[in-house]
């Protein structure tokens, strides 16, 4: 029988979880991050390969001090592989190492007021052509990565495809005139598997940004082990793609600029976000709305269909004008629900005095909760898992762009 690291989980404390983790792992050559002849670990009662080959592939360092905010509390040192503890503990938080200054901007852009649902025609069009074939083909590909785990070489591989996807997409798609309107960016970052940011110019004199927002990343409890991540957060990637190619379908041209960002390592703790939000605070670039997808696809059997609005760490005022457009343009109610502090990026933009909200496949205590996160989060898992579902986000993030950015009248 093979030896075993035992890591048992405690609720967190610094003091106790720094103690039992030093008595598993002793520094040494980075290389050979654990000690002893070990080549399996347990967290939260599984058990995970963690020998060397294991971790070919991966850039992560489990003994790097990151520094940490929890809620409520002043952001403490620990190393990666406490924040695996952590996490896999139930533990929400920002890593915030590389954008500790993110508290520091205070926005002046004045409460923002929003209209009621207008543009039925225009948007009902576009939704029509909305479909669940396309979201199928991508999502299949885009979880057929070992995992997309921001410090892996699938990882930025997967980013790379992912890119390489939307513009494909964007030249099938969009008129020369609308072309021109279009710019497709990465925002680079120091791990490698960049943001991906796709940006529609508004014509008109307001340029307060519209933003709809997925994260491209997934990850396991452990994260050399597989994580396809096809509902956390493949779904939610696809599904704003979806809602993307349909509007450049329709010449859609806003008068607002209406940006789609797929980020980086929110599994890392909502890295890549942080990194968007805090430069553009610190270029003072005006958000007019934001709006996360993550996890947009479980239906869970014996439960009504529904739409999950959180209702916490959000905007309330946007987060009413969510509501108003489920109503009028989606076949499925909508459920308030709360998942708890910094659990998706629009925390990001929440931080720093950005308008956001977050919209998720359920109610949370019905979500996906058994599968994400593990190597069984596929699109083949259960029946539960439905594309058709996500239409109905595909439908909310097309009534999100037109009715907040509008819609050049031609």
């Amino acid at each position: 029988m093979k030896p075993f690291v035992f890591l048992f989980l405690f609720p967190f404390t610094g003091g106790i979880l720094a103690a039992t983790l030093r008595a598993h792992y002793e520094p040494g050559n980075l290389q050979q991050i654990l000690s002893g002849p070990f080549n399996e670990i347990v967290l939260n009662g599984q058990t995970f390969d963690a020998s060397p080959a294991a971790r070919t592939g991966f850039s992560l360092d489990l003994r790097e001090k990151r520094l940490i905010q929890m809620e409520g509390k002043a952001p403490v040192w620990m190393t990666e592989l406490e924040k695996i503890e952590a996490k896999a503990n139930g533990v929400r938080f920002f890593d915030i190492t590389d954008n500790a200054s993110l508290d520091g901007y205070t926005r002046t852009q004045g409460t923002p007021t929003y209209p009621t649902p207008s543009a039925h025609e225009q948007v009902t069009s576009v939704i029509k052509t909305l479909t669940t074939d396309g979201p199928r083909e991508l999502l299949e590909r885009f979880s057929s990565y070992r995992t997309r785990y921001y410090r892996s070489e699938t990882g930025k591989e997967s980013q790379k495809w992912l890119l390489s996807r939307i513009e494909q997409i964007t030249a099938e798609a969009a008129t020369p005139e609308l072309r021109a309107l279009i710019t497709i960016d990465e925002f680079a970052h120091p791990w490698g598997q960049n943001t991906v940011i796709a940006r529609i110019n508004g014509s008109s004199t307001d340029g307060r940004i519209v933003i709809l927002g997925a994260h491209l990343d997934s990850t396991n409890l452990w994260p050399f082990s597989p994580a396809p991540g096809a509902d956390d957060d493949g779904s939610g990637t696809v599904t704003i793609l979806e809602s993307y190619r349909a509007l450049l379908v329709a010449d859609f041209k806003p008068l607002r600029p209406v940006e789609f960002h797929w980020y980086s390592a929110e599994e890392g703790g909502l890295l890549g976000s942080q990194a968007v939000a805090t430069s553009y605070a610190a270029r003072e670039v005006e958000v007019y709305a934001m709006s996360q997808f993550d996890m947009t696809a479980w239906v869970r059997e014996g439960v009504q269909e529904e739409i999950g609005v959180i209702t916490d760490y959000v905007n309330p005022m946007l987060t009413e004008i969510n509501k108003n457009l489920i109503d009028a343009y989606l076949d499925i109610p909508y459920v308030e629900t709360k998942c708890g502090y910094a659990c998706s990026d629009h925390a990001s933009w929440a931080k720093v005095g950005y308008p956001s909200i977050f919209t998720i496949e359920s109610s949370f205590e019905h979500a996906n909760l058994a599968n994400i996160h593990t190597s069984k989060d596929r699109i083949d898992i259960s029946k539960e898992f439905s594309f058709d579902h996500m239409l109905e986000f595909s439908k909310l993030a097309v009534a999100f762009a037109i009715e907040l950015a509008g819609w050049e009248k031609s």
